[in-house]
């Protein structure tokens, strides 16, 4: 079979790879987009992101998919002791706000944009290999119709937690696995809590060991779910860490007042590939760069990954556009382990004990805006973790006898 010719090879259709698509085709280079299911597919996220993103898809039309805008969080500790506060409680600051979306909306619109550039976009492709051949990478594919063979300079690996791309890299060989479980709930709004609102995020952080439980708003229904953030790659398939999140979700709707049917009810988990550390992310002859989840980007605290996804995809197309990808590895470090180390060493704190950072913490007001910026970038875990830890150290002192 005749091999197709590219500059550049995406595997992958989330924001990762739709965003490194579209900004390689933006500067001229002819790209794939091979996505392993038709679009729009599933995609289990809890699909909020910080309104920023707009500054980094300046086409993007949020009005198509956004479908709730938070400007509150409410907070309880064992669902109990909440704490209801604004995200802007100051007028006089820049207003800050979180998106909440359908990630097959959302994912599928990117796609969209990407081919409205110029991508090749194909849907119903499994990789199979990713050979590198001299100064190209061959990828193998199966589809519906047959197979599918493609060269490129270069191939970015989107393709998740579980990527073949990383794989046939030899990259990413030790990983740090956290895992999520979340439920699609259908939402008359009115029919629960005063406080479960379309502008209303919940967060609960005594319901899991080493996590969180929380509730996203979205237009007709709730995304109700709970994951393990300082977790072990042992947990993804473990059947104990499991029940306790699907018992989170079903308490959490209960405190909540919000009608539902077990029986009806679809739990889907999956695997979150947190960051934990700096480690090699493209091979040494720059011919494969990992990008967005298969690259491990995922924020150690509050493992939130679409923000930085399009980043590190955007930044990988820059690189490929430009002939940098050796030097790709470096970049995203520059753009991100400092920080990521910094939310990393509160994580570890943070989840070890969290009632105390609960009452010394999210307690304190101010602490869902600094929250906000921290998702936005607006401020970095690196000029506030030193200062955090210490209060919080303190105070452990002083309620240990």
């Amino acid at each position: 079979m005749t091999s197709r010719v590219y500059d550049l090879i995406v595997v992958g259709g989330g924001p990762a790879g739709a965003c490194a698509a579209a900004e390689a085709a933006s500067r001229g280079m002819r790209v794939a987009l091979l996505e392993k299911q038709i679009l729009p597919r599933h995609k289990t996220c809890g699909g909020g992101m910080p309104m920023v993103m707009s500054s980094l898809l300046r086409d993007f039309a949020p009005g198509a998919v956004v479908e709730a805008n938070v400007t509150m969080m409410r907070h309880t500790y064992d669902f109990a002791d909440p704490v209801l506060a604004p995200i802007n409680p100051n007028s006089s600051e820049p207003e800050l706000s979180l998106w909440m979306v359908q990630r097959p909306l959302f994912d599928n619109l990117l796609c969209e944009r990407a081919s409205g550039l110029g991508v090749e976009v194909l849907d119903g492709v499994s990789v199979r290999s990713v050979e590198v051949e001299a100064d190209r990478v061959e990828v193998r594919a199966e589809h519906a119709g047959g197979s599918w063979t493609g060269t490129a300079r270069c191939v970015v690996g989107a393709d998740g937690a579980n990527g073949i791309v990383a794989r046939h890299a030899g990259l990413r060989r030790k990983r740090a696995i956290a895992i999520g479980m979340e439920v699609e709930l259908p939402h008359a709004w009115g029919s629960a809590h005063p406080d479960v609102r379309r502008d209303v995020l919940h967060l609960e952080y005594g319901a899991v060991n080493r996590g969180y439980a929380w509730v996203f708003p979205k237009a007709d229904h709730l995304n109700v779910g709970a994951g393990v953030f300082r977790g072990y790659e042992a947990d993804a398939s473990n059947s104990g860490v499991r029940e306790e999140l699907q018992r989170a979700i079903l308490s959490y709707l209960k405190m909540l007042e919000v009608p539902f049917d077990p029986s009806e009810m679809k739990f889907h988990a999956h695997p979150l590939p947190i960051w934990n550390g700096r480690e090699q992310l493209s091979t040494t002859d720059g011919t494969i760069l990992l990008a967005g989840d298969a690259a491990g980007l995922i924020n150690p605290f509050f493992g939130d990954g679409i923000l930085h996804a399009v980043k590190s995809g955007i930044i990988a197309a820059e690189c490929a556009a430009v002939s940098t990808t050796q030097q790709y590895t470096r970049k995203i470090h520059d753009e991100f382990a400092a920080n990521f180390d910094a939310a990393l060493r509160l994580a570890k704190f943070f989840y070890q004990w969290p009632g105390l950072c609960y009452r010394h913490g999210v307690h304190r007001p101010g602490a869902t805006r600094t929250a906000t910026r921290l998702l936005c970038g607006d401020a970095l875990f690196t000029n506030l973790t030193g200062r955090a830890m210490r209060r919080l150290r303190s105070a452990l002192a002083g309620s240990q006898p």
